[in-house]
């Protein structure tokens, strides 16, 4: 398999895959694309290997998948094994709903707090829009880890949910948010944050900033 990413500093969507793709220990090429260059060099680069011009895009055999998310449902179905998406429906259902919603939604977070793992990790003044989104974050957080126990946002293996909130732990770590000033009074929320950026997956793709 081969799997088209941007710049590993910035491209939130090319993580999520490939912490996916990383977790089930199957052998893939990495074709890394430098985002931002001028004259519409990253666009060109990009066209070469999928028709979207957007990054990631996962290339197996005569298979072209491009979008985060339906790469990361290939992945599940490819290697149910791993238990990518819960078995139980009912977490799974959970599971789904939480990758919609960020996969969708945050758009003040996004705006204001761009992931950047290249940034030295510094505090800034958030918008009450952005607050909004972190309130919501952290309450998804709790109730989840509340109603299936644990560790990992649905139950006890991570999955294509714990890969989306990578990025958004990132950014709470890069932009100095303290999620205990936004509902995590009990400080489960920011453990699951410290959890995810503890992951071998996002070591090695943080090493290869």
């Amino acid at each position: 398999m081969e799997l088209v990413i941007g710049t590993k500093a910035w491209s939130t969507w090319s993580m999520r895959p490939w912490l996916v793709l990383k977790r089930t220990g199957a052998e893939f090429r990495e074709i890394l694309i430098p985002l931002r260059q001028e004259q519409g060099a990253t666009l060109s680069a990009i066209l070469k290997h999928s028709p979207t011009g957007m990054v990631p895009a996962l290339k197996d055999g005569d298979v072209l998948i491009s979008d985060s998310l339906a790469i990361c449902e290939y992945l599940a179905e490819r290697y149910p094994e791993l238990n990518l998406w819960p078995r139980d429906p009912r977490m799974r259902a959970y599971a789904r709903s939480a990758v919609a919603e960020m996969h969708s939604g945050f758009a003040s977070l996004r705006g204001e707090c761009p992931m950047d793992l290249s940034m030295w990790p510094k505090a800034k003044t958030l918008s009450e829009a952005t607050h909004k989104d972190i309130r919501r974050i952290v309450k998804l957080w709790s109730d989840l880890m509340t109603k299936f126990g644990g560790p990992w946002l649905v139950g006890e293996d991570w999955g294509i949910a714990d890969a989306f909130f990578t990025p958004v732990a990132t950014r709470f770590k890069t932009y100095g948010v303290k999620l205990s000033d936004f509902g995590d009074k009990s400080g489960a929320a920011a453990r699951y944050a410290e959890r995810l950026l503890e992951q071998p997956e996002f070591k090695a793709w943080e090493a290869g900033v």
